[in-house]
């Protein structure tokens, strides 16, 4: 008959990840003319537990360079973008979301520009990321062991050795050989 324990232990509970497509218009202090270059830097973010849903808290800063006046000079303009992305993970085996729960945030794919276009002095922007998030969570599961008790090895000390040895000798017939 197999015997089972319960071990309980931290396991991913949930995962998920969600792409978004976000839409900004930045309005340069030039009027610009042609955009030469746009990057994005410093993307931070930190999911929480909001009443059983994970909010994704993050924000990142978009350098555009641009010409202006006629293309004979050019400036960097740079924004920072706040975001909060709300993703409800289904969790496996009946669990809940609590604020025991640990929730690790990667960026699948960094937040970059797609498109970039100049409409009446302003530059509008579309940036795509991918976010993925895991749940740890506390789990259970059940291990098949071979014997409910735990066997122990007897450990034999000097003094009972020394004991066995006197016996041993006291029985030793020294006329046997004769």
């Amino acid at each position: 008959m197999a015997n089972f324990k319960e071990i309980v232990t931290k396991a991913v509970i949930g995962k998920a990840k969600k792409s978004s497509v976000n839409k900004f218009q930045v309005k340069p202090e030039q009027t610009p003319d042609t955009v030469l270059g746009c990057w994005i830097i410093n993307h931070t973010f930190r999911g929480v537990n909001n009443h059983g849903t994970v909010e994704v808290n993050g924000s990142y800063d978009v350098n555009i360079w641009y010409s202006h006046d006629n293309d004979t000079k050019t400036s960097v303009c740079n924004h920072t973008f706040t975001y909060v992305d709300k993703m409800n993970i289904h969790l496996k085996n009946q669990q809940t979301l609590t604020d025991a729960s640990e929730i690790i945030v990667r960026s699948l794919k960094q937040p970059s520009v797609t498109d970039v276009k100049i409409v009446n002095g302003n530059i509008d922007l579309t940036i795509e990321k991918e976010l993925g998030v895991e749940i740890v969570g506390d789990t259970m599961i059940k291990v098949s062991i071979e014997d409910e008790e735990d066997e122990y090895e007897e450990i034999i000390d000097d003094e009972q050795i020394d004991n066995v040895v006197e016996s041993i000798d006291e029985q030793i017939n020294e006329e046997y050989l004769n």
